[in-house]
């Protein structure tokens, strides 16, 4: 042997030894692709400075270019969420990627809080009697803000995790 490792299969053509060698390759990459659910968020300092915002009264500051109606544009987009914008001075809303199912949808969505409470480090504990299948609602030990978790379905029947911070009427 030359340190190389063996032929996948011996009496395959080079063809099928290559289409196996690629599915090998997209599986490990697929692997690689999606943060393993230990780590944390790879959006927690862009949610830290977005719940700091809310907590201080707004997110003026990170108002982008205005859309329809009274949405814009934020600034401060999550990385690794779709379709990040603000609503009104006192709503942040971000939506996940689109799953297949709403079971999928599910389980992202309960990956999602586990991650955003460690992001927080318990400083925003879940609020359970507001809580629901389907609806995560956290709120801050003290401020007018607030966090929710929420399924929802796009209008190609798809199905993602909608995070929303917003400030609370006092």
């Amino acid at each position: 042997m030359h340190g190389f490792p063996p032929p996948i299969c011996r009496d395959c053509s080079l063809a099928s030894r290559v289409m196996v060698s690629g599915v090998v390759i997209a599986s490990v990459g697929a692997a690689f692709a999606q943060p393993p659910p230990s780590d944390p968020a790879s959006y927690c300092a862009e949610l830290k400075g977005v719940v700091t915002l809310a907590i201080e009264g707004g997110f003026a500051s990170i108002t982008g270019k205005p859309r329809e109606g009274n949405f814009s544009d934020t600034t401060l987009p999550l990385m690794g969420w779709k379709d990040c914008s603000l609503y009104g001075s006192r709503t942040y809303t971000c939506d996940s990627r689109e799953f297949a199912t709403a079971e999928a949808a599910e389980q992202a969505q309960a990956q999602t809080s586990d991650l955003i409470l460690a992001c927080l480090d318990g400083r925003w504990p879940e609020v359970k009697d507001r809580s629901s299948p389907g609806y995560v609602v956290l709120h801050p030990a003290a401020g007018p803000a607030s966090i929710t978790i929420s399924l929802d379905q796009t209008d190609q029947n798809g199905h993602v995790v909608r995070l929303i911070v917003f400030l609370r009427s006092r």
